[in-house]
């Protein structure tokens, strides 16, 4: 068995996605890295069949209709033969230093008492024409240097979130979840550090450097533009975490860190969803919002009643041209200290 199994989803990446996978290449005979190719139209398929040719040990390939970045995660899942699992975008790539740091972690911790649940990690922001990297960690929040439960981490302060770029998942673990993301969907990477959760028991975080997120490629999916312009796939994946946190609601309440942590999360995909569709500037955007409202209301008025009352909640509905201003300019200070693109 592998010590680790890597993901990546491609869709027309033949431009960028070498970087990607020589950074995994390092890792040797422990990892298996597959390619999902989605469907790509470029050279992204060639591409990786030459790499399975020259590393087949190491790298498989998975070619399949277009489904979305959530098909290809699926996909990579169903194929994992390794212990642990990682998502690795193809226009990202790991530092080799903390990746080898990581590995050897992994391979420690693989033979211990207590099954590693989850791997934490520092990310790095690459963003474009920024030469003071942001990097996002995790310090002040995990314990160090052992494994620990929920009960251990500390608060997490506002823009301090688990993603995807920072987890390495126990395969079984996301199995045993029922983990399946919605196909032809932006933005499951949400769903992705959100449902599996609940069934962590065991963490251990790395204060190490380990993955590098650009951000600034043209038609990225996070810029704000195309944001907006794929609005109902956000909406639908706010609605998805709002209906998991409440059917697992007296699950997750048993564990008060936990709770808060999600109640958390939701809150701030919530307003991301929110101020996309205030500064889109349409009218139906708006009645879009009060309808994503009032579905939360539906669904749970108490989680409703925190949310809308919260801070964030306050700002995203304010009446009038002169409340959007406030919840826009939030939204744009959001950006300058965490990166939203």
């Amino acid at each position: 068995m592998k010590l680790l199994s890597i993901a990546i989803p491609c869709y027309n990446s033949e431009s960028y996605m070498r970087k990607c996978v020589d950074s995994l290449l390092a890792g040797g005979e422990d990892v298996e890295i597959i390619i999902v190719d989605d469907g790509s139209s470029d050279g992204t398929a060639e591409i990786a069949d030459e790499y399975a040719g020259n590393y087949p040990t190491i790298v498989k390939v998975v070619h399949q209709e277009n489904g979305g970045h959530g098909a290809a995660v699926n996909v990579g899942i169903q194929n994992a033969e390794g212990l642990y699992f990682k998502v690795v975008d193809s226009d990202d790539w790991v530092k080799k230093e903390a990746y080898l740091q990581v590995l050897d972690k992994l391979r420690e911790l693989a033979g211990g008492a207590y099954a590693l649940d989850m791997l934490i990690c520092n990310f790095v922001y690459e963003k474009e024409g920024e030469k003071r990297k942001k990097v996002m960690h995790y310090r002040h929040i995990f314990p160090e240097g052992k494994q620990f439960t929920w009960g251990d981490c500390h608060h997490f302060v506002k823009g301090h979130y688990i993603l995807m770029h920072s987890v390495i998942f126990r395969t079984r673990l996301l199995r045993a979840c029922g983990l399946k993301l919605p196909e032809h969907t932006f933005y499951v990477d949400n769903i992705y550090v959100f449902e599996p959760l609940p069934y962590v028991k065991n963490m251990y975080y790395m204060d190490v450097n380990l993955y590098r997120y650009y951000i600034g490629r043209e038609g990225q999916s996070v810029n704000e533009e195309i944001m907006i312009s794929r609005i109902d796939q956000q909406i639908r994946v706010n609605k998805i975490m709002i209906d998991y946190m409440v059917d697992k609601k007296q699950e997750i309440l048993k564990n008060k860190r936990l709770f808060q942590y999600m109640r958390n999360y939701l809150e701030i995909i919530t307003t991301v969803s929110s101020v996309l569709l205030i500064r889109s500037g349409t009218e139906e955007n708006l009645e879009k919002k009060k309808e994503l409202w009032a579905y939360l209301k539906s669904r749970d008025r108490a989680l409703y009643l925190w949310l809308r009352h919260g801070l964030m909640g306050n700002a995203m509905n304010l009446p009038g041209r002169s409340g959007r201003k406030i919840s826009v300019s939030g939204y744009k200070i959001c950006q300058k200290i965490f990166k939203f693109n």
